[in-house]
């Protein structure tokens, strides 16, 4: 065939049918190659682990450097690594930047496991493994579909990949690196894998996700554990002081009684209500989701908006007292709560604290003492869906699922989402492959290989549809020009 004779089109449908070829015959080692990612336990919470973080990042370097990938550098931060690679040889096309993250979440409890969590097992269509979905999974499907142009030929556009490794801990260190390096990360478009679709049939695309602020609430009373028959009924116990706080976070209908929380929470149009009973799932999926029956939280809405346009407050661990076996007659000196508050737009982490602080100074009785420790906050953001690049991403889906996406709300958090709006000002295209069972950040979290492999043959049909489609060669010329370490 004489390439020189084929049109601009014609050229990249044929590109496009190879690299979904090579995809294809390459599924099995795909999965492989994946199953050795998921091996090594890039723990980001743990510090033991942090050994396992760097060495996680360092394989997924020699990945994208061995798939053809360019200027692939491990970037140290103060704690954990940023993986960069990138292929800026489309001169003249768009400019796509993809973000994911390698870390994972910690495996406990290790006992609900029904197999090791860092040991990949195949369970009929299901990859179990913590992280197979959240995020390596959904990333792994990028870098797979980049491999299968690039053994085409050459990518349709140019690419920047930015990998993190602690956005499970809150992505403390990718805020300033992305700041920091604004005009090398500049890009028509981000694309990030780390959300979830409606059902294996059901593709979506999130335009909306919460924010999130973490805490640690601590209570002290004494200065040492105390004999509970010698003191009990004498000294307020921490522990119990800490429950009547928590309990003081909630009125008995399910609302936040933290004053002043929603004061800024937009009202939902009624067209938008509409279009989520429509699209999104019902009262009973969550809850069979869930594996619960009975409902609960702000009365007046649905579960579904419950969880993706009200905020949300939750007690995701409590520590005091004795934990070992049998009894033991202590009030302990000490107790604490580790705290979560999602956000929805106009609410800020930095707001939510002062809010916060200035509820548990009502609430405090005298005989303890509080001290509030913020672990992470990160902004809400909503993504306009009538964008060109979601409209992309909607053809990449009906060409990988042959179905057209619902464009849906996320009650879920991408700490940097904001950062790269705030930062880059270009439209974020949240293209999720994960299903609502893949227990994110549970015991047995899996990964639906069928849908992985759907996702990467839409990652590569999704590129095809941002470089011939959506922007014009002048209006992307100069967003390749720059490269890190330049």
């Amino acid at each position: 065939m004489d390439w020189s004779d084929l049109t601009p089109a014609r050229s990249a449908a044929l590109a496009v049918t190879r690299a979904l070829a090579f995809a294809r015959q390459r599924r099995d080692e795909s999965l492989a190659e994946l199953g050795a990612f998921l091996r090594i336990p890039t723990v980001s919470a743990e510090p033991l682990h942090a050994r396992d973080v760097r060495r996680g990042a360092n394989w997924l370097a020699r990945h994208l450097r061995a798939i053809g990938l360019e200027n692939v550098r491990v970037m140290a931060t103060p704690r954990h690594p940023i993986v960069y690679a990138d292929w800026l040889l489309a001169p003249g096309r768009p400019t796509l930047l993809i973000y994911g993250h390698y870390d994972v979440q910690p495996a406990d409890p290790l006992h609900e496991w029904r197999s090791p969590p860092f040991n990949p097992t195949l369970r009929g269509d299901n990859l179990i493994a913590r992280g197979a979905s959240d995020d390596k999974g959904q990333l792994f499907a990028h870098v797979k579909a980049l491999e299968a142009y690039l053994h085409a030929g050459s990518l349709p556009l140019n690419v920047k990949c930015l990998f993190e490794g602690e956005e499970e801990i809150g992505s403390p260190n990718l805020f300033a690196f992305v700041a920091r390096h604004r005009d090398a990360l500049s890009a028509d478009a981000v694309v990030m894998s780390d959300t979830r679709m409606l059902a294996a049939d059901r593709p979506a695309i999130s335009y909306a996700e919460r924010g999130a602020l973490n805490l640690e609430l601590e209570v002290r009373g004494p200065r040492h554990d105390l004999h509970s028959g010698n003191f009990g009924g004498v000294v307020h116990n921490p522990l119990q002081a800490l429950c009547e706080l928590i309990a003081s976070l909630h009125d008995a209908r399910g609302r936040i009684a933290i004053e002043g929380i929603y004061d800024r929470v937009r009202a939902p149009s009624p067209g938008e209500r509409h279009h989520m009973a429509r699209v999104g799932p019902s009262d009973r999926q969550i809850l069979a989701e869930a594996a619960t029956n009975e409902p609960w939280g702000e009365p007046g809405f649905s579960a579904y908006e419950r969880l993706t346009l009200r905020p949300a407050l939750t007690v995701n661990g409590i520590t005091g007292g004795y934990h070992g076996s049998g009894h033991k007659g202590i009030i302990p000196a000490r107790a604490s709560a580790k705290i979560g508050i999602r956000l929805v737009p106009d609410q800020t982490p930095r707001d939510m604290y002062r809010l916060f602080l200035r509820h548990l100074a009502r609430m405090t009785p005298p005989s303890v003492r509080v001290r509030v420790r913020p672990l992470s906050g990160a902004a809400p953001a909503v993504v306009d869906p009538r964008h060109p690049a979601l409209h992309a991403a909607a053809d990449a889906y009906r060409r990988g699922f042959g179905r057209a996406p619902a464009f849906i709300r996320s009650g879920g958090t991408i700490p940097i989402l904001h950062a790269f709006r705030e930062s880059l000002r270009v439209p974020i295209v949240l293209m999720g492959f994960a299903l609502p069972d893949d227990r994110l950040h549970a015991p047995n979290e899996k990964l639906h290989v069928p849908t992985f492999y759907k996702g990467i043959d839409t990652c590569i049909h999704f590129m095809d549809a941002l470089s011939s489609r959506l922007f014009s060669t002048r209006h992307s010329a100069n967003r390749s020009a720059h490269r890190l370490g330049n």
